[in-house]
């Protein structure tokens, strides 16, 4: 490999990694989020509850061209957008500090677990997000003369719009966009020729483009109560003071991203933040700083659950700087860094098959014995098909007038995943995400209704529900089974005809 061209060098990376997601994409079920996000949109809208539209359409789109929902199928949009994401980081960094630099930072890029395996391969709003922020900083690198050579730093004003588009397409992707374009600002009032960009109409135009990009999920908030802000802005709100927790997110951050990776990124950022520190530096470093700070501070005071992937934007941007210090090393040192690397690609490699082959084969005899029911790993990563395979022995698919719900929105989307578009379902209970939107409980005045009883106790479910229906039942329960093994008994009400339901707030 060393004999070839960086360029094709950084190609075979990306040839080699997109091959393993497709593995890794065939052997491997919908998860929670990619099961809810499948089945709970079956139209185009301008926008949706939970996130910007750009990866519902992506999965919406190989479904009407193919035909098919199936994980292999749903996922390959996002498979193929994680490759041009690596083309572009190979270009990108190359821009900023030359071939040798690009190519480490695409075999960071593509060994980091949260980029390559979950970004890179399920349905997730973050792998458009990242192609099109790799996109923007590309952009507006270009249109502010941030490069390597002196003959490549003079400012592009041409390339504006261009940036303007991809910094849209970033928010019409995922909303914690907005934080690497705060971060995009910060460098253009800090730095001179940023300042003199400022002045001109470039930027301006540019956030004008941004901003009618963004304009369908600005319209389909105000038509919606600004339902998908404040569901997002309310996840910072909660008062509590927690000490402790900014670390935690800060190695749960580290275990996603990849330990060795993490450590000297951390370092480059505080580096890049330095007065007198290099203009390049400088340009990824505040790119990056506000989502790996923010979230971090918002964990200090809020009751919140923080996850640890939406900071993942910023440390993108670090992927350049860490590049750059890999290729600056010695000989020594280099060849240590790459056999880190080529050892966690193995490792990753070795686990995607382990994964695939586990719960293609059930290769580990007894392994879902072990746990208790509801308990087993397998179980989000699997599609329930025994879900939609008992109701079709019941003859329920056939029903005319029989909807599902569930009590949370993550049961009703692996749910509504087995069972296809056929059936309506419903939440019934907690913040119904989505599912409020496509199917409100309201909507289903009149019909009979399988209820997945989970979590909680039956009796008092059904109590709880009985006053709606002209009459409730308990039904038959539903095994979720996978080689042979039940991992989980969901409990089943059956009411007839639902009569009320109270209308929801804004």
């Amino acid at each position: 490999m060393r004999h070839r061209s960086p360029a094709a060098q950084a190609a075979l990376v990306i040839l080699l990694a997109t091959a393993i997601r497709l593995v890794f994409a065939a052997g491997m079920g919908l998860g929670i989020d990619e099961s809810y996000m499948v089945s709970a949109v079956h139209t185009y809208q301008l926008s949706y509850f939970d996130h910007p539209p750009i990866s519902w359409w992506m999965e919406l789109t190989i479904q009407h061209l193919t035909g098919l929902h199936t994980p292999l199928i749903v996922r390959l949009p996002f498979i193929a957008l994680f490759a041009g994401t690596g083309a572009l980081m190979f270009g990108f960094t190359r821009r900023l500090f030359g071939s040798r630099a690009a190519v480490w930072a695409v075999v960071a890029l593509n060994v980091s677990p949260v980029f390559s395996l979950a970004f890179g391969t399920w349905v997730l709003p973050d792998g458009p997000l990242d192609f099109f922020l790799l996109a923007a900083a590309w952009a507006l690198a270009r249109a502010v003369g941030v490069a390597q050579s002196a003959w490549a730093a003079e400012p592009e004003p041409a390339f504006w719009p261009l940036a303007g588009l991809c910094a849209g397409l970033a928010m019409t992707s995922k909303y914690n966009a907005a934080l690497n374009l705060l971060g995009a600002l910060a460098f253009l009032i800090l730095d001179r020729r940023g300042r003199r960009a400022l002045a001109s109409a470039g930027p301006w135009l540019a956030c004008l483009i941004a901003l009618l990009a963004f304009s369908p999920v600005l319209l389909w908030n105000a038509l919606n109560h600004w339902a998908s802000f404040g569901y997002q802005g309310a996840r910072a709100t909660g008062f509590g003071i927690h000490p402790l927790r900014p670390f935690l997110v800060w190695a749960g951050e580290g275990v996603f991203i990849a330990p060795w990776i993490f450590v000297p990124m951390a370092c480059l950022l505080v580096g890049g933040l330095r007065p007198g520190a290099d203009r390049r530096a400088r340009f990824l470093a505040l790119l990056g700083i506000i989502p790996i700070v923010l979230f971090s501070a918002i964990s200090f005071w809020s009751s919140r659950k923080i996850l640890f992937h939406w900071a993942a934007p910023g440390y993108l941007m670090l992927f350049p700087l860490l590049g750059d210090w890999l290729a600056r090393l010695g000989a020594t040192a280099r060849r240590w860094a790459a056999g880190v690397a080529w050892g966690t690609a193995a490792v990753l490699t070795l686990a995607v098959l382990f994964i695939g082959a586990q719960l293609r084969f059930g290769i580990v005899p007894g392994f879902n014995a072990r746990f208790a029911p509801g308990k087993s790993p397998e179980l989000q990563a699997i599609d329930w098909r025994s879900f939609r395979a008992a109701l079709a022995a019941r003859g329920d698919l056939s029903h005319p007038n029989l909807a599902l719900a569930a009590l949370r929105w993550y049961d009703a989307g692996k749910i509504a995943y087995a069972v296809g578009p056929t059936m309506k379902v419903a939440v019934f209970e907690g913040d119904p995400h989505e599912f409020g939107i496509t199917t409100p409980p309201q909507s289903l005045i009149g019909d009979d209704i399988l209820i997945a009883a989970m979590p909680g106790d039956v009796t008092a479910i059904m109590r709880r529900y009985a006053p709606r229906f002209a009459s409730i039942s308990i039904a038959k329960p539903i095994d979720i089974i996978h080689h042979g093994h039940v991992l989980l008994r969901i409990p089943m009400l059956l009411g007839h005809d639902l009569q009320s339901w109270p209308t929801p707030g804004p």
